[in-house]
């Protein structure tokens, strides 16, 4: 797919892979609008930017779900329309699932699944009218297995797989494409931002997520993706090894997952 001109709307654009996204689909002369809670990074991000492509910062908060659709709406009036939506905002954890309050479990699933779901929910009339739309969601590894320690962020990443698996088998939309990518660990600093037991930041990198996979990588193969309009993407090293060994011989996986998922932290 030849992405310049198209508008390619990323949401979780200040960190991780969604500014990789945004700088991966700025070289290909895409026009941008990045949204997240942090201003101050998506300016600077613009000011990376600047020179490639066009970029319009809106500022947008997945937890605040009542204020989304007015987000959508400004979204859609910047450029007269969105061909591509990437849903790259997420929160991690790092707590066990008996250590976790309720209230920590509500921010995970806002987050990481009820926003995405709202943003896609106040598209899908844009993308009918117009005649064709892609939706992008960050999903994980998670997603497809449990693992120690991810108890909230494990059941919201089922959750979005689940809702955007079933919307690429149930919708009748014309020129219409669900991608999900379901990334293993990438160097980025989710473990830093991920929430504990009660709420507070985990603060530290993982030994994982420090030697994960480059997000530029990662960025790569989801254009890649997004260009071929795969429905499903693994970008994983050994959590790939994993999810075989949970299919083939489930009771190593149980076991190589508990030790390893606490072992690593």
């Amino acid at each position: 797919m030849n992405f310049e001109h198209k508008v390619v709307w990323i949401i979780g654009a200040s960190s991780g892979i969604g500014a990789g996204l945004a700088k991966a689909f700025a070289a290909k002369k895409a026009r941008l609008i990045i949204s997240s809670r942090d201003n101050a990074t998506l300016r600077s991000l613009e000011q990376q930017l600047a020179g490639h492509t066009g970029c319009t910062i809106l500022p947008a908060n997945m937890t605040d779900r009542l204020a989304l659709v007015h987000v959508v709406e400004r979204a859609m009036g910047i450029y007269g329309h969105i061909d591509i939506v990437i849903h790259s905002a997420g929160v991690g954890q790092r707590s066990l699932a008996i250590d976790t309050e309720l209230s920590v479990y509500n921010q995970l699933m806002e987050v990481n699944f009820f926003g995405p779901l709202a943003v896609t929910q106040y598209l899908l009339p844009h993308f009918r009218k117009q005649g064709h739309g892609h939706v992008v969601a960050i999903s994980s590894m998670s997603g497809l297995m449990g693992f120690p320690m991810r108890s909230g962020y494990v059941a919201s990443k089922h959750a979005l797989k689940g809702y955007f698996e079933t919307l690429q088998v149930e919708h009748t939309l014309d020129n219409f494409y669900v991608t999900i990518v379901s990334p293993g660990r990438i160097k980025t600093a989710l473990s830093m931002s991920a929430l504990t037991g009660d709420g507070t930041s985990y603060d530290k990198m993982d030994k994982g997520q420090l030697n994960g996979i480059p997000v530029d990588e990662c960025a790569d193969r989801i254009l890649k993706a997004i260009s071929q309009k795969k429905k499903h993407v693994i970008i994983a090293r050994s959590e790939r090894l994993l999810y075989w060994l949970r299919i083939l011989i489930p009771a190593a996986y149980y076991r190589i997952a508990r030790k390893r998922g606490l072992d690593n932290q």
